[in-house]
């Protein structure tokens, strides 16, 4: 994933496109790079992140009114000075930005070397510059038909912006599988990845959709096509976002300001939806399918990475609450074999962005054998939100963090609520036990703020923990996912080597790593199998491994077996993995810091993974 951003107005572009690149520098930070049109395009690119582009660019006068700038995530190509974007075609005349992948780069590579082009970079995105300057010069094109015969050439996915020397007052932007929005302010237009380095300047946004082209100009007018030359007239959203909500607002990292926000988001993915009081659940995007899905033989959940986890612990939750059987799939595993789908299935696909490539071929593939797909995202406008025939939105606000935090916590909620409107409307839960669960849900986000104020012990032992090169996470039922949700996050952030495994399957191999130098994180909350995970942590204590225990408050047995134990609230146990996840965010983010890790931005990984 790469981001993405353009101006074109009467302001100075290079001071937007700086401080947008900024914003977006989550979504890759292995290069940077600007393009500035003035009478001339004069490119500044560099390996690194988004300040040293700053530093390497004050010597260039960047002055001008159209500009365009890239932040990388590499692909094609090693991150270095030559392969950063933007790419300029080989007569000067073309800048380019691209977010995505072009699959066929090879053979559209060597076809255009055979007809004179000559490349300098390794990178799929120069090609396509090439193929554009050659159907400009050759056909004598506008630049917006030029782009449009390229990109029925180019096969793949791809977010892009271009400018022309020959032709200064206007930008050309298109997209397919990869995000790009158009920001509409007075007489000036913005093209982004997502609507960050816009809203600052307006808050009225079009969100382009897959095979559409977007030509936009000085003169305050715009025109979107699509690939068959049609002229569209998508409507104008107007944006639901803060600009502080884009802020540190005083945090170290956004992962602790993320870490710190889920009482909030948590209370948010669920406002609307829930009345304990009078006893009722209604996620609005289950209504017009309600039949269908209750009627389910089976449900699919695909996602991956931490959506996976919180798609695992919803299995728990469906198949209990619920009753209705459950599948859960990486998505990209789920793409590349024949699944069995079936016209009365179910399939749930779930992703912070909205933009995940593997998700979103998992969703047109249960398309196209006639499931219901129900996407669960937290980008507003996003493609999967788009494709699908119905779903719910997180209302996380924006995860800059590249470790996902609140994201899960909001996507297991809206989950849960999912589980609990099924389950009662199937007649699976007693109303005792029903309105006992809606009150503990609505009590979640207090909870998880009393969590959250033990933050100094968890900072304590994680600096008890921090030199450790391995650790293990157990967990049983509803608090396995969880134990690979804490053990996804200390590597991503620390690159500690940690798992998570079943509580009892420690003693089907894990257990032959556990010495003195291997921490393990238990989590012991559960009450349906608390005398077999007391059990686990004395075969830990027999082969001296250092134990955390996460317990619900009061428990004083596993406590004294422990070197070291958080206690989290008591909550009904279906809910429990809300709770035993704050913790183990809080450790992972803080032995990250203790070890002069990049807690934001993570070595080799991007926010949301929109190419294979």
């Amino acid at each position: 994933m790469c981001g993405i951003v353009a101006y074109i107005g009467k302001q100075q572009s290079y001071p937007i496109i700086l401080e947008g690149l900024k914003r977006l520098e989550y979504r890759g930070y292995d290069s940077a790079g600007v393009s500035i049109l003035n009478h001339e395009i004069k490119t500044v690119k560099k390996k690194g992140k988004v300040s040293e582009l700053e530093a390497a660019a004050i010597s260039t006068n960047l002055e001008g009114t159209v500009g365009i700038g890239h932040t990388r995530w590499a692909t094609h190509g090693k991150p270095d000075d030559i392969n950063a974007h933007p790419h300029v075609s080989g007569n000067g005349r073309l800048s380019l930005i691209h977010n995505g992948i072009i699959e066929n780069y090879s053979t559209l590579k060597k076809a255009l070397e055979k007809i004179g082009h000559t490349f300098t970079s390794e990178t799929d995105t120069e090609v396509l510059v090439h193929l554009i300057e050659e159907y400009q010069n050759k056909e004598n094109l506008r630049l917006d038909q030029a782009v449009r015969r390229a990109l029925e050439k180019a096969v793949g996915a791809y977010a892009i912006v271009v400018i022309d020397r020959e032709n200064p007052d206007i930008l050309v932007g298109a997209r397919k599988s990869s995000p790009l929005v158009l920001g509409i302010g007075d007489d000036e237009f913005f093209l982004a990845s997502d609507a960050s380095p816009i809203i600052k300047y307006t808050n009225k946004a079009i969100y382009l959709k897959d095979e559409e082209i977007v030509t936009v100009s000085k003169n305050g007018e715009y025109e979107i096509i699509n690939l068959y030359n049609e002229v569209q007239h998508p409507a104008v959203q107007e944006l639901d976002l803060k600009l502080e909500e884009l802020e540190k607002e005083g945090y170290e990292h956004f992962m602790l300001k993320e870490i710190y926000q889920q009482p909030v988001t948590i209370h948010e993915s669920m406002r609307g939806r829930i009345n304990a009081e009078d006893g009722w659940v209604i996620v609005g995007g289950m209504q017009q399918y309600m039949n269908r899905i209750m009627n389910a033989k089976r449900i699919i959940m695909a996602a991956c990475g931490t959506s996976w986890h919180s798609a695992l612990v919803a299995e728990y939750l469906f198949e209990e609450l619920a009753g209705i059987p459950v599948e859960v799939e990486y998505a990209s595993e789920f793409r590349y074999r024949n699944p069995i789908i079936n016209q009365d299935d179910v399939v749930i696909v779930i992703s912070q962005s909205g933009e995940t490539a593997d998700t979103l071929a998992a969703l047109e593939l249960a398309k196209e054998k006639g499931a219901l797909v129900y996407g669960i995202v937290n980008v507003v406008g996003s493609s999967i939100a788009r494709n699908t025939h119905c779903g719910s939105y997180t209302h996380a606000g924006p995860e800059i963090g590249v470790a996902s935090t609140k994201a899960f916590t909001s996507q297991l909620t809206v989950l849960t609520l999912m589980a609990l409107n099924l389950g009662y409307k199937r007649g699976q839960i007693p109303e005792n036990t029903y309105r006992q669960l809606l009150y503990a849900m609505e009590d979640i986000p207090a909870r998880v703020q009393k969590v959250l104020e033990q933050d100094q012990k968890v900072k304590y032992i994680a600096g008890e923990i921090k030199d450790y090169n391995n650790a293990l996470y157990l967990g049983r039922g509803y608090n396995f996912p969880v134990a690979l949700e804490g053990a996804l996050k200390l590597k991503e952030i620390s690159y500690i080597h940690a798992e998570g495994y079943p509580a009892a399957e420690m003693k089907h191999g894990p257990i032959a790593l556990i010495d003195d130098k291997m921490p393990v994180i238990v989590i012991a909350t559960n009450k349906s199998a608390y005398d077999k995970v007391a059990s686990n942590i004395q075969e830990v204590k027999a082969r001296k491994g250092t134990v955390i225990s996460i317990v619900t408050e009061g428990d004083t047995k596993i406590r004294e077996m422990s070197d070291y134990s958080i206690e989290i609230p008591e909550t009904e146990e279906p809910l429990t993995p809300l709770l035993s996840v704050i913790p183990l965010q809080l450790l992972a983010y803080h032995i990250a810091v203790m070890r002069g890790c990049n807690v934001d931005q993570p070595r080799n990984l991007a926010k949301s993974v929109t190419v294979e």
